[in-house]
């Protein structure tokens, strides 16, 4: 079905909004310190419903590709980031992950053949820096460790990010079922890890229980299936670029639902954060992958040039 530029970016974007609400639902209605099952039970209910409504396996080498993406946008990188945004002071861990653009800009030149132009680079540069005004508070010292997990998740979704876009869809699968797979994947990647280093699941109440059904359904399966969506008709470094949109949505649910307060120094990197994510919109147009964006046909084969404070939960898709 044909769609405008603007509905499709607007469309996208709600996936990183809706994963800016990630911290508040956590902190208010989850069990505390279970990370690994909150991922758990985000991936895999969200996968195998998923899986229910397309009523599509992958089928040869794709078994091997969805559990590939599956690893890197799921599997790895629930578990990594969680170890983060716990290991890290304040805001460092949605900080890090906002530097998302500038790794697929990197990885986009390696596998998809589109060179990064001077304005990807300071467009996300600025990203990244509007983010730090917006989620950085008073630093303790930085964990190596946490560190560490921080860059591998953003290079793992990144990464995720760009071969998803590199290899496509098999012809007649839609965005529906690669997402389902992609789910399906990295939650059973995490089911074993989850037991293994939390124990058995805890006992839930109505408000846990209602938590966990909006982190499964909007939070995640329709979220993720907007990103993949996106992913499919728009270029890696366009839709990355909406990314800030998440810690962004955290701080904003975090001053008008928890009231904490916003300075002006927060406003300010706001501003610059939504500015570079519209700027980002505009990198790269007409360059390879923006085929798809109006009213053509998504891709379906490979193309071949292709938590402690508010924002370190924000960060948690």
């Amino acid at each position: 079905m044909a769609v405008s530029r603007p509905a499709l970016i607007a469309l996208t974007a709600l996936a990183p909004v809706s994963w800016g609400t990630t911290y508040a639902v956590t902190t208010e209605f989850l069990p505390a310190d279970r990370p690994l099952f909150t991922g758990l039970m985000r991936a895999l209910p969200a996968g195998l419903l998923l899986l229910a409504l397309a009523r599509t396996l992958p089928r040869g080498a794709w078994w091997g590709k969805a559990a590939v993406l599956g690893a890197l946008n799921i599997g790895a990188f629930f578990p990594l980031l969680f170890l983060s945004a716990y290991r890290l002071p304040g805001g460092m861990a949605a900080v890090v992950s906002s530097a998302g653009p500038l790794f697929v800009a990197g990885l986009s030149a390696l596998l998809l053949g589109q060179r990064p132009t001077r304005r990807t680079l300071v467009t996300g540069a600025v990203a990244a820096f509007g983010v730090s005004l917006v989620v950085l508070r008073a630093a303790g010292a930085l964990d190596a460790l946490g560190l560490l997990a921080a860059l591998a998740a953003t290079v793992s979704m990144s990464a995720g990010t760009v071969l998803t876009q590199r290899w496509g869809r098999p012809e007649g699968v839609g965005p529906l079922a690669l997402t389902g797979w992609q789910l399906t994947a990295g939650g059973l990647l995490i089911a074993p890890l989850a037991f293994l280093v939390e124990g058995a699941p805890p006992a839930l109440d109505g408000r846990a229980a209602g938590g966990y059904l909006y982190l499964a359904l909007a939070n995640t399966a329709v979220a993720y299936w907007l990103w993949f969506r996106g992913i499919g008709r728009m270029t890696a470094t366009q839709v990355t670029f909406l990314g800030p949109l998440s810690p962004l949505t955290a701080a904003v649910v975090g001053w008008a639902a928890l009231g904490q307060a916003l300075t002006p120094v927060q406003l300010v990197g706001m501003a610059l954060a939504l500015g570079a994510t519209v700027a980002g919109q505009f990198t790269g147009r007409g360059g390879a992958g923006t085929r798809g964006v109006t009213g053509t046909k998504p891709r379906h084969a490979p193309a071949a040039g292709e938590r402690r404070g508010v924002a370190a939960g924000a960060a948690r898709r």
